[in-house]
């Protein structure tokens, strides 16, 4: 059997039992099928199980969360059907804090705070509004951000979203801040990055194990890119 042509097992994955597969997505791959046609990390999943195994059949593979296509970061798949079932229980729960990285352009007059919007979002732009004040159908999006420091010419925030809506953290910096993430075009951002990823990592997730009840965490490393090279200056936070 040959290898099938997936990420280095040393790289993007960053724990596995008999469970759980925690994986550290790169920018520019779809967690989930649709419509393109392109392979997505379900797949490419499934494919790294099948031959560690040598499983004769498809490897299962449950998905629980997303991150979008430009995002990279911490995503955690389910290798069973009970830990499937438990982890789609604790994310709709709130029971997962997560934290995530952005690199913005300018500094945010206010430093560190929460965030409150209703988001609309628009399926066929696939886009998301965000307002204020309550309004129509916009479900409700809450989030905590801290001001890390400078990196480079870019300031790095910290954000730690509450509930886990449509580009949440996306909408939410450009819209309540007014500061949008580095390469992100779709709300504002004045230019693509070369890789045409956007400067949105899910740095880490914390849960309770969904079998043996531990205390699980894990920290995915920022992308080996230019942009994100001065963030890892503060690994230590």
């Amino acid at each position: 059997m040959n290898r099938p042509n997936i990420w280095s097992e040393q790289e993007e994955i960053l724990f596995e039992d008999n469970h759980l597969l925690i994986l550290n997505k790169p920018a520019g791959i779809l967690v989930q099928g649709d419509n393109t046609g392109d392979e997505p990390l379900s797949v490419k999943a499934a494919e790294y199980l099948r031959f560690k195994y040598k499983k004769p059949g498809a490897a299962f593979v449950g998905v629980a969360h997303r991150l979008d296509r430009p995002v990279s970061g911490v995503v955690a798949m389910a290798k069973t059907s009970k830990a499937l079932s438990r982890l789609n229980e604790m994310f709709r729960d709130n029971k997962v804090h997560k934290t995530y990285w952005a690199l913005v352009g300018k500094c945010p007059e206010v430093i560190s705070g929460h965030l409150t919007h209703w988001l609309v979002k628009d399926p066929i732009r696939n886009v998301t509004k965000a307002y204020s004040e309550r309004h129509g159908q916009g479900l409700k999006a809450d989030l905590d951000y801290q001001v890390l420091g400078p990196a480079g010419n870019r300031f790095l925030i910290q954000v730690n979203p509450i509930t886990g809506r449509p580009h949440q953290i996306r909408v939410q910096l450009a819209t309540g801040l007014g500061t949008p993430i580095v390469g992100d075009v779709k709300y504002g951002f004045l230019s693509p990055l070369p890789d045409v990823s956007i400067a949105l990592h899910a740095r880490q997730l914390e849960f309770e194990h969904p079998v043996t009840k531990e205390a699980m965490c894990f920290r995915a490393p920022v992308p080996d890119m230019p942009h994100w090279e001065a963030s890892k200056a503060f690994y230590t936070v």
